[in-house]
């Protein structure tokens, strides 16, 4: 095993994004009735393909692993693999139906359920392709590049903490980024013990993570109609796209799902 350093792991992920932002800049010339926002979309694809394609033989080379796949989580018996994905999404709805159930009650939402065809398939496409991404990169790569450089309880915390400065938190003001900062970090921590609790196949995060993305959406799009006037400090920031992981609801239900999992805090197997 070739030694790991701080600035492979740093660099890994940009040079892939920035190699896949190259290679689709030509569909600007190729296809003009492009939008900007479709051509990024096509490089992150891309991206996720080099991801997929380099990811084996970084195990290999610098992690010395010859079972990439086994060691990321993927490689797990299909049984095993849905049972698992099946109660990560069964926390997520149980969550999404925390935050559906108190805005109803209080009277800060009224019920819709209008959702089309399309809007389902976008939901489906949303909770397929954020949570396996984002669960393959942060909980599976990361959380692995992390635990052999630092040890397992520092890169608990440590790939929760970057998970969450990844995304785009800063662009609220003042107390509603910082309480979206804090709802990020403990989604991270609440993934990534979903995956210890599971013996490290990766699944259960990929579910309780993509049907949270995916079940919202619908949930904000065709589910309920929200109020304007709900307190951003309860149902989380955001007007047109409100994040309930950054409101006091949110720190509630993920709060309670940290607790639930803290056996598994200080040791993989859950051991005392």
């Amino acid at each position: 095993m070739k030694r790991l350093h701080w600035w492979g792991t740093a660099l890994f992920v940009p040079v892939l994004y920035g190699l896949g932002w190259l290679v689709v800049r030509p569909l600007a010339w190729i296809a003009p009735s492009w939008r900007s926002d479709q051509i990024d979309l096509a490089g992150v694809v891309v991206a996720l393909v080099l991801l997929l394609v380099s990811l084996p033989l970084r195990l290999r080379q610098v992690w010395g692993d010859n079972h990439p796949w086994q060691r990321l989580g993927l490689a797990v018996p299909i049984r095993a693999g849905a049972q698992a994905w099946l109660r990560g999404a069964l926390k997520a709805a149980l969550l999404l139906a925390l935050v559906c159930g108190a805005l109803l009650l209080g009277g800060q939402a009224r019920w819709l359920g209008d959702v089309s065809l399309g809007l389902l398939l976008n939901g489906l496409a949303l909770m397929a392709g954020v949570g396996f991404a984002e669960e393959l990169l942060f909980r599976g790569w990361l959380w692995g590049e992390l635990e052999l450089q630092v040890g397992p309880k520092r890169a608990l915390l440590l790939q929760a903490a970057i998970f969450a400065l990844l995304h785009p938190w800063y662009r609220y003001p003042g107390l509603q980024a910082l309480g979206l900062l804090g709802g990020l970090v403990l989604l991270g921590l609440v993934l990534a013990l979903q995956r210890r609790a599971d013996g490290g196949t990766l699944w259960g995060s990929i579910g309780l993570h993509g049907v949270l993305v995916g079940g919202w959406f619908l949930v904000q799009k065709g589910v309920l109609q929200i109020s304007p006037g709900a307190p951003a400090w309860w149902v989380g920031p955001g007007f047109a796209d409100i994040n309930p992981i950054g409101g006091l609801l949110g720190w509630i239900g993920l709060g309670a799902l940290v607790w639930a999992r803290r056996r598994w805090w200080s040791s993989p197997n859950g051991s005392p």
